[in-house]
């Protein structure tokens, strides 16, 4: 065979995602506040584009409307309605070039509360020891601004005030520092000795327990605050971790006490807040604005409808088309006017069918779901991305995409909508149950234990085989150690110190 250049000819085929296919995928996986942000970006890009009310002149070059839909649809209503469209749609489903297999056993849900001090505490705070939603929210200073609203008065000069300051800055969310005290007077070229006395002056300030560096200092800040930081509270406060795990009889020894005084020290612990700094997180704290509305109809259904607050609502300005059409000085101008209200039109176009892909997931997951919206989680029922992909006739990469970052508002609260995705375990009616549904079972028998019979794993299996779910032991230990709960002789051990 010759040796040189020659020229072939071959024929292959590739899937290639034009420029507009991948941003359409992006608009389907933002989130509202991504979405606003490229809202605004193509205002400034696009002089066709604008924002607000759709007039009658406003039209699609057809004479559709160019705002987005707002319509309210009952489940099946929307399910309906959605599959018998005539008007094609994107074409968003990239399997082809996009396999994630996300089954969802990875869902978020409620977050558990703080471990450390919920130990410590020996459950005796509850929920009492988180921070006030409506606190935090009605807010309207950080804590570093309280703080530096006081350090003036606290502080013996000017120089202890900066240092002050300086410190004020590096606490976290919660009110601890967090930072070694060397490397702070090293950065600030000062003496140790001063930074030390700046960070007691911090100490005193409001609320108390903030430039604590570690959760028994913050208690004894509180506990000095409260006159009540005698020997015996020092000793339980510096042997928190025999708190946590229940140790009663070796507690009483170290602070040299007997029951009636332990259980009195131990009542003024639970009183102190171990992030004081919470409280004036305002700054840091944002709400999540549901996507999604779902409320109960009346008529045992159910209205599912998109949040109009978080709408992108986009026209075309057809009458300044036409001026600057009238006025372009020649092709180019032409051309760039032609290319930009092709880019609108495709925009609103993509966007529509946004607000009508998540309609319609939402639509089916509440299909799916609706014991949980009914009676609670304990009839959440197991589902996977494929099953509402398959109902809904879409790739599941799709409803991958859609269910993040997206977030619906029932009567039960707000949960976003991989929330509802979740793996299950076999059950007596074959039909499978949610782990969810077991992990809040396993909470309410547990909470339901008397001090004397503390339910072990092994019971825990036996009554839940008894409800219908077919668990292993070392599954039920699973599931409960991934919602907090500690193991049959830790309970027993608060619940002890629970009720002195």
């Amino acid at each position: 065979m010759a040796l040189g250049p020659r020229l072939d000819l071959r024929q292959s085929q590739s899937l290639v995602m034009t420029p507009q296919l991948q941003q359409a995928i992006k608009l389907l996986a933002a989130s509202n506040l991504e979405i606003e942000t490229f809202i605004s970006d193509a205002l400034e890009a696009n002089p066709l584009l604008e924002a607000g009310a759709l007039s009658s002149e406003d039209s699609g070059p057809s004479g559709e409307s160019d705002d987005i839909p707002r319509e309210e649809f009952t489940a099946d209503q929307l399910i309906g309605q959605a599959q018998g469209e005539s008007e094609a749609p994107l074409d968003l489903d990239t399997g082809a070039l996009d396999r994630d297999r996300d089954t969802g056993d990875g869902a978020s849900g409620p977050a558990a509360g703080d471990a450390e001090w919920g130990a410590a505490a020996s459950s005796g705070g509850g929920s009492d020891m988180l921070p006030d939603l409506e606190q935090t929210s009605a807010a309207q200073i950080t804590l570093a601004e309280h703080l530096n609203e006081q350090i003036g008065a606290a502080a013996k000069d000017e120089r202890e005030a900066f240092i002050a300051r300086h410190l004020i800055g590096l606490l976290d969310e919660a009110g601890y520092l967090s930072f070694d005290l060397r490397d702070v007077a090293y950065d600030l070229g000062v003496e140790l000795s001063d930074t030390e006395s700046a960070l007691k002056a911090v100490q005193t300030l409001d609320p108390s327990g903030v430039g604590a560096r570690s959760l028994s200092e913050c208690l004894a800040i509180q506990a000095r605050e409260a006159d009540r930081y005698d020997p015996c509270m020092a000793q339980l406060i510096d042997h928190l971790e025999w708190v946590a795990r229940g140790e009663i009889a070796r507690l009483k020894r170290v602070c040299g006490v007997d029951e009636e005084d332990f259980a009195d020290m131990l009542s003024e612990l639970r009183g102190y807040d171990p992030k004081p700094g919470l409280a004036y997180g305002a700054s840091t704290a944002s709400a999540v604005v549901p996507d999604i509305l779902l409320t109960d109809n009346g008529e045992g259904g159910w209205d599912v409808a998109l949040n109009e607050e978080t709408l992108p609502r986009l026209i075309v300005n057809r009458s300044y088309f036409v001026e600057l059409r009238d006025g372009a000085p020649g092709p180019d101008a032409q051309s760039w006017l032609k290319e930009k209200l092709a880019d609108a039109h495709w925009l609103i176009r993509a966007l529509d069918q946004r607000q009508k892909t998540i309609l319609k997931t939402a639509a089916e997951i509440v299909k799916k779901q609706e014991g949980f919206f009914r009676n609670g989680v304990s009839e959440l029922r197991p589902l996977t991305l494929r099953e509402v992909a398959e109902e809904i006739d879409m790739h599941e990469s799709t409803v991958s995409r859609v269910t993040s970052n997206k977030f619906l508002h029932c009567e039960r609260g707000c949960f976003e909508l991989k929330y509802f995705f979740t793996s299950g375990v076999s059950s007596s009616d074959g039909e499978g149950a949610s782990s969810e549904a077991i992990k809040a079972r396993i909470k309410a028998l547990t909470d339901a234990e008397e001090p004397k019979k503390i339910l072990s794993d092994q019971k825990l299996a036996d009554l839940l085989k008894e409800e219908g779910f077919d668990l292993a032991r070392r599954t039920v230990a699973k599931y409960r150690e991934a919602i907090g709960i500690g193991s049959s002789a830790e309970r027993r051990r608060q619940k002890k110190l629970a009720n002195l």
